[in-house]
């Protein structure tokens, strides 16, 4: 799902940059030797006084709070308007609504690679422009580059990531069950044994969220078959009755097989959506529902609605190593500023949004990773989101993106269908494994075919 970009420079210099962005930076207070996010508050004639620009995105409650703190420093910067516009999920079809309207926002915050290649495939999108691009090459991986690229063309801003390959743990149960931080996948089945042990249920599952579980297959399959079948299951150039996804099963199986280990039991995790897989973790102290629960760096903001203080009370361990040969997965997801329309406002929001001015601010209130290389460490707000972004960037190039949002939507994005149902039946009995393997072969097949089509 990956295109190669043409070869960038790997520095900014002012000749990457047009009039738009040399006159941004007077108005910023910045002299010649700044760039767009590095530029201080307004102080002069402001580039963008009087543009209007609109930003679509899904983001609700303290997401959008905290995005709007972002739009909030460009206004300041540049003397736009800028006006967030609530979108329904999954956006792609909220902007072809606005498109067919005659009336799409400026830019918009898509949550799929796959949402990024479809809107260009219907030539909804708009180059980012040469401001972006140098921002781009000067403080991110060519990984991320490439996942907002579609034919060589950028037209995405990777903005807001996750790293996909936590488990969050209540310390106090740890620390009652004699526990350490697993680090391998039979470490981690030893651990939950012996927490079980000491009375506690050791691991909670958001279940009523199909999307949790993909994301439990997919740090599995990559650490177990590494990335070159990751990538060859997620483009579906092999098939999902394949050994390598047969494999997998059997090792989720090895958790999803035994109801004692699941807060709920299986039935109760179905029944489970996912903030409240995080919250009851870290709700009742010593006796919480569950002693740990598998999933994002975004799962600080859930936490932050316990007492449980980050650090102390709620810690964080990689995703343990499958297999022999096993490598930690680093599993990502995230979100990309895209411009729908060729305005030199669009262009300028886009270059801010690469900048790691503008995830500083987001960085600082907690519930964000940046995938921004050159974003100071000490924005985070304590340790553990800092070694969780410092194992982001460190994987490089060597990350892997959601692999259920890569695939057609009907198949790895839809409730209630496809990679998302399956799951679920599967985590309500896993014993036929391939039963499970031809009834996912035969929705992705038929997914794919259907994509294919347009």
């Amino acid at each position: 799902m990956r295109t190669t970009l043409r070869p960038r420079k790997a520095a900014v210099t002012m000749t990457a940059f047009t009039a738009l962005a040399a006159l941004a930076l007077a108005a910023c207070g910045g002299g010649a030797e700044k760039d767009p996010g590095e530029a201080g508050p307004s102080g002069g004639a402001l580039p963008l006084k009087g543009e209007k620009i609109e930003v679509a995105a899904v983001w609700t409650g303290p997401e959008q709070e905290n995005f709007t703190k972002v739009l909030k420093e460009f206004e300041k910067r540049t003397g736009a308007t800028v006006t967030f516009v609530p979108a329904q999920d999954p956006i792609v079809n909220f902007l072809g609504t606005k498109i067919a309207g005659g009336s799409p926002p400026d830019v918009a915050m898509l949550p799929q690679v796959g949402a990024i290649q479809q809107a260009a495939a219907q030539k909804w999108l708009k180059p980012v422009g040469p401001e972006a691009e140098a921002q781009l090459a000067a403080n991110y991986s060519r990984g991320w580059q490439e996942l907002g690229a579609v034919d060589g063309t950028q037209y995405g801003v990777y903005f807001k990531a996750a790293n996909k390959s936590l488990v969050w743990y209540n310390t106090a149960v740890f620390e009652n069950a004699g526990a350490t931080e697993p680090k391998t996948w039979k470490e981690f089945l030893a651990t939950a044994e012996t927490i079980s042990a000491s009375g506690v249920t050791p691991v909670s599952v958001g279940g009523a969220d199909g999307w949790t579980l993909t994301d439990w297959f997919e740090n599995v399959y990559l650490s177990q078959a590494g990335p070159a079948k990751y990538d060859q299951l997620a483009k579906h150039t092999i098939k999902w009755t394949d050994p390598s996804v047969t494999a997998a099963l059997t090792t989720l199986a090895e958790l999803f097989g035994k109801p004692s280990l699941i807060a709920g039991g299986t039935s109760g995790a179905l029944q489970t959506e996912y903030p409240a897989s995080v919250t009851q973790t870290f709700t009742g102290g010593d006796q919480p529902k569950g002693a740990m629960v598998f999933e994002g760096d975004f799962a600080a903001v859930n936490i932050a609605q316990t007492e449980a203080k980050i650090g102390t009370d709620a810690k964080a361990f990689p995703f343990p190593t499958v297999g022999a040969a096993g490598t930690t997965p680093v599993v990502t997801a995230g979100d990309a500023a895209v411009a729908l329309k060729d305005t030199k406002g669009a262009k300028a929001l886009l270059a801010f949004l690469a900048s790691p001015d503008a995830a500083k601010i987001w960085a600082a209130e907690g519930g964000f990773l940046s995938p921004n290389k050159n974003l100071d460490p000490s924005a985070y707000p304590n340790d553990v989101q800092r070694e969780i972004a410092k194992a982001l960037i460190g994987a490089g190039d060597d990350f892997r993106f959601d692999m259920s949002d890569q695939m057609p939507q009907s198949f790895g994005g839809t409730p209630g269908k496809g990679e998302w149902k399956a799951l679920q039946d599967f985590l309500k009995n896993p014993k036929d494994i391939a039963g499970m393997q031809a009834r996912l072969e035969a929705d992705a097949e038929k997914a794919y075919r259907a994509a294919a089509k347009g």
